[in-house]
């Protein structure tokens, strides 16, 4: 079995705003791509134009309508839409880890992230078993196990502009709804914006750690109810002049035309 370091230099993980993402799927497309064109290990799909499409995918976005509880303030609050992005967590006390016979899965001791060594994995699927958090896929077409890596071949990429080095959904979500960086740094962004919005652990009670936070929705009712039309339906000029103006006063002399 594989051991867990004791201890890591570095923390590197995700903050992930579950107010801010829309449910683009960006991160997945992202992901997927940068996965399997040529960069890091292919991500095969199985009959993908066919009836039965299925495939091997390191992050997903799960939809869900919740109905917040109701209290003596709001006793019909508003149902949201949740889109809840998932993928490894990069756990301190990972199971999937320790439950590796041939010790393919490890936990890196310099950054904290979890990876597997596909040239040891036989493909048993204990690592998934042990996962809570359903972060793993096997890979039906090489027979292997696949997970998150963080994007590690982009994130020490010296051949990459420094903007580019993060992972791929970070970099390429819309809403900036993904975060990442150093969670062993407390001066860091991803620390301080974890604090500042009360950052939570996906599902404490298995005690696994995971380095990934998620900052919890915000009460949509509480915005303040305004038009988002109303910017555009005020007039540009009381008073137009120029071509505007001309064409202001042309247009009312058309025969007709009330005053």
């Amino acid at each position: 079995m594989t051991q867990l370091p004791t201890s890591t230099k570095k923390k590197l993980g995700l903050v992930i705003d579950l107010d801010t993402c829309v449910g683009c799927h960006a991160c997945v497309i992202s992901c997927k791509g940068w996965n399997t064109e040529n960069y890091g290990a292919p991500l095969s799909d199985q009959d993908a134009y066919g009836a039965d499409p299925t495939g091997t995918f390191l992050n997903r976005v799960h939809s869900y309508s919740v109905q917040p509880l109701a209290t003596s303030a709001k006793p019909h609050p508003a149902a949201q839409t949740i889109h809840f992005p998932k993928s490894c967590l990069h756990c301190e006390d990972a199971p999937c880890v320790t439950v590796c016979p041939t010790g393919a899965s490890y936990k890196r001791e310099e950054d904290g992230i979890v990876l597997v060594n596909e040239k040891d994995c036989i493909g048993c699927g204990l690592c998934a078993w042990a996962c809570p958090y359903g972060a793993r896929e096997l890979d039906q077409d090489e027979g292997v196990m696949k997970k998150c890596t963080l994007c590690v071949d982009r994130i020490y990429n010296e051949n990459l502009p420094e903007e580019d080095r993060e992972p791929a959904c970070v970099r390429t979500c819309p809403a900036g709804a993904r975060h990442f960086g150093d969670f062993a740094d407390p001066d860091s962004h991803v620390s301080r914006l974890s604090a500042e919005r009360g950052g939570i652990d996906l599902m404490p009670e298995q005690g696994t750690k995971p380095v990934n936070q998620y900052l919890p929705p915000r009460p949509k009712d509480d915005l303040p109810e305004f038009d988002v039309l109303a910017p555009y339906l005020e007039p540009v000029a009381e008073n137009p002049g120029g071509f505007i103006g001309w064409l202001d006063k042309a247009l009312d002399k058309i025969p007709g035309k009330s005053a």
